[in-house]
């Protein structure tokens, strides 16, 4: 029994000086390491759009005339073609309508050429033939109307494309006031980004943006697209400036109302000291970096940070090309502590 406390008394002390030289002041660190080097370095603006229907390539349909929806073909997120029926109302109105602007276009068709054989004969004034011809042209218009509102009794879809609206409950009373189906063009799509009047005005057309789905730098890649416009106002319930970007030709179909991720470049640096995001810690307002220098010790650096990307950070002061910074385990560092550095 002796024996035994003494072996384990003597594990003991030597488990403590083995944890002492584990986490000692002479212990290594491990970290990852990556070289500031000098290359272009883009001014970016992040943004998250929306994919939307560009301008003059949306068709908004009313009905001709009040009437009841009678059928409707389609639901809303429906890909048709153009001619494709969308919404029907009740027909009688509209047959009856027309039948009857017909039946007056005959008469009005008949007075005139009786009231222009009279006014040549000298029988009636001439102003009696003219006024036949002036109530012959608006019979003419009354008929070409009705007509026509007898064609929309069944609205089609006059382009190919989506439907992107629809309200148009069965049995309901509408009026030509009221748009009730939407059909945008699928091949004329834009994204519209919404920015800081700030940033706006750092954004000119022309401009490269990289796409992304969703709501981040990491989703599927899109390509890169080009802005087209930035708007001249500001969204008195946003704040914010509409910037219209066209997506690359290449990029997979988008569907509207689409949630993308753009990183707009405004500008670029064709010298900058570049790192790795990962590199930079905070410290009060600012930032700091941790230096690995001669002898594998890390040295704490205040650093100017200038623009950043998802990836990379632009640094404009305290550091210089070449110097090796750690970028995985520099939180919770202390200066001049001993690293090792590791793939």
């Amino acid at each position: 029994m002796k024996r035994l406390a003494a072996c384990l008394l003597i594990a003991g002390v030597l488990g403590c000086r083995d944890s002492e030289n584990e986490s000692g002041p002479n212990a290594l660190v491990q970290v990852k390491t990556a070289v500031a080097t000098i290359a272009p370095f883009a001014e970016i603006i992040s943004a998250i759009g929306t994919v939307s229907a560009r301008s003059g390539h949306i068709a908004s349909l009313s009905p001709p005339a009040p009437a009841r929806i009678a059928v409707v073909y389609v639901s809303r997120g429906q890909k048709v073609s153009a001619g494709t029926a969308l919404v029907a109302f009740e027909q009688a109105p509209f047959v009856a309508a027309a039948q009857s602007a017909e039946a007056a276009l005959v008469a009005a068709e008949r007075n005139y050429e009786r009231a222009r054989r009279l006014a040549d004969a000298g029988i009636v004034p001439r102003k009696d033939a003219d006024q036949a011809a002036t109530e012959l042209a608006q019979a003419r218009a009354a008929a070409a109307l009705a007509r026509r509102s007898a064609q929309l009794a069944t609205l089609r879809a006059p382009i190919s494309g989506v439907v992107t609206k629809l309200n148009a409950p069965l049995g309901a009373s509408v009026d030509a006031t009221q748009p009730i189906v939407e059909v945008a063009d699928l091949g004329a799509l834009d994204i519209i980004f919404n920015v800081s009047p700030s940033d706006a005005a750092r954004i000119a057309p022309g401009a490269s943006v990289t796409l992304s789905a969703g709501e981040s730098a990491k989703g599927e890649p899109l390509g890169v697209g080009r802005i087209i416009d930035v708007g001249g106002t500001v969204d008195s319930a946003t704040r914010s400036v509409a910037v219209r970007a066209l997506a690359p030709p290449t990029a997979r179909p988008l569907r509207i109302g689409e949630t993308i991720f753009g990183q707009i470049a405004t500008a670029v640096h064709a010298r900058a000291i570049v790192i790795p995001g990962a590199a930079l810690v905070p410290e009060g307002d600012g930032f700091k970096v941790f230096v690995v220098t001669s002898g594998n010790i890390a040295r704490e650096r205040k650093v100017t940070v200038g623009r950043r990307t998802e990836a990379n950070a632009e640094i404009l002061s305290g550091l210089a090309a070449g110097e090796r910074v750690v970028t995985e385990g520099a939180y919770g560092l202390e200066d001049s502590v001993k690293v090792v550095q590791v793939r």
